[in-house]
């Protein structure tokens, strides 16, 4: 399944989400509404934790996404604003920036759970 996660920062739960979608056999991508600069060093860690690879992970700007071509659009939550894009699903995760590696690890256990009931 072509899954497209989506959020403001692009930083955290996306990146999670886009990892380990990818890792369980999805085709999966991620972006927001406003990219931060980098990926989560905390975000980066829990999925190099599971062995899942980072290498190809980036903050990316929806805009520059094609969100059609997707079977699913999901939010990670926090209010997503995407005016022009359909939103399929809305997690309705708390963002883990700025908090603690055991906060992000948690995020990433609802975001696996998540993805494996689609």
């Amino acid at each position: 399944m072509r899954l497209l996660f989506v959020c403001v920062g692009n930083s955290c739960r996306s990146q999670m989400a886009e990892g380990i979608a990818n890792s369980l056999g999805h085709n999966a991508m991620s972006a927001g509404t406003h990219p931060a600069p980098e990926v989560s060093e905390n975000a980066i860690k829990v999925l190099k934790s599971k062995g899942i690879p980072t290498k190809n992970l980036y903050p990316k700007l929806i805009d520059d996404i094609d969100w059609r071509s997707f079977d699913l659009v999901i939010s990670m939550g926090c209010g997503v604003s995407c005016p022009n894009i359909r939103i399929d699903q809305d997690w309705n995760l708390d963002d883990p920036v700025g908090q603690s590696l055991e906060v992000f690890e948690q995020c990433a256990s609802k975001i696996e759970d998540s993805i494996k009931n689609l």
